[in-house]
């Protein structure tokens, strides 16, 4: 073989190692664009962004292709988070991040049961788009301060200080409960059950009394524009609504070890209901998505569990 065709070798070489490094952490790309910005389509746009960037330096350099990747789809989801978060000021109503949904293919999809919860993607929202960067890639991927510190240009210290910062704040908000599986899973279907059968009764036994309800209909559908508070008032406007759809059917999966329902009538999905409950099995808070920009993907044939 001459110079030049064992010199094209190695280029294939590198191109396919280069290849197979960005499908390897692929995955991970996504879930931090998207934990990020709560938006499907702009995760999508992170990842393809970063393969454009990752094809063109110099594979030979790279020691730690993962957080190489990583450090460019943040930096790119950072400057759009910057960019959606002066849209969101705008947004009409509760602004929900837009559900993740396993898809016909399980390989294209990407739902992290441990990830981040949508309860928790809401407070994520009230941080500085530097500190939930900073908190995203610190708390939930476990990086590194100083791998941090590269990404987002700043020094050690100061990403250890946000970080701190970042995580006091989630944690005033939002404190952690473990829950078990099964006892989330149970309470979230007994919900739905009663909402179904308009049982008001059966609602107020599973939920909390200071249960919290989130509706995000983005201008485009009736929704409250404010949080509602209380079971009671929640059970009767569940129950009031559900009694304008016939034969809404219920398909579930999870989402950040919730258990998450879209609401479908024939083959369309008139909301995604993620539902939060407490040890004890009590529903303390509703997300509820009724923005049909933002549930277009979900719906009959794009998977979950219809049992």
């Amino acid at each position: 073989m001459g110079m030049n065709g064992a010199a094209g070798s190695e280029n294939r070489a590198t191109e396919n190692r280069a290849t197979e490094e960005f499908a390897e952490h692929r995955s991970l790309l996504f879930t931090v664009a998207y934990e990020l910005l709560g938006d499907v389509g702009d995760a999508e746009d992170v990842v393809q962004d970063t393969w454009l960037k990752w094809v063109k330096v110099d594979h030979a350099t790279i020691e730690n292709p993962r957080a190489y990747l990583a450090r460019i789809a943040s930096r790119r989801a950072l400057e759009r988070l910057r960019s959606v978060r002066r849209a969101r000021e705008d947004y009409v109503g509760s602004w929900l991040p837009e559900p993740l949904w396993p898809g016909p293919d399980p390989s294209e999809t990407v739902l992290e049961r441990d990830g981040i919860a949508v309860g928790m993607l809401v407070v994520l929202e009230t941080l500085s788009p530097l500190e939930r960067t900073a908190f995203v890639l610190h708390d939930v991927f476990g990086f590194s301060h100083a791998e941090i510190a590269e990404t987002l240009q700043r020094s050690t210290a100061a990403v250890r200080q946000t970080v701190h910062r970042a995580r006091g704040h989630v944690q005033a908000r939002r404190p952690r409960f473990p829950v078990e599986d099964a006892t989330a899973d149970a309470a979230a279907r007994q919900f739905l059950s009663a909402a179904a059968d308009g049982d008001v009764t059966a609602l107020l036994q599973v939920m909390a009394p200071d249960v919290v309800l989130h509706t995000d209909g983005g201008g485009r559908v009736p929704a409250a524009l404010h949080p509602i508070r209380g079971a009671d008032k929640i059970a009767r406007l569940i129950t009031h609504v559900w009694s304008g759809y016939e034969g809404l059917t219920a398909i579930w999966t999870t989402q950040g070890g919730v258990p998450t329902a879209a609401l479908v009538e024939g083959d369309t999905a008139r909301a995604v209901v993620a539902i939060e409950c407490d040890p004890a099995g009590r529903v303390v808070a509703l997300y509820a998505n009724l923005n049909p920009d933002k549930i277009r993907h979900v719906g009959p044939g794009h998977g979950g569990d219809a049992r």
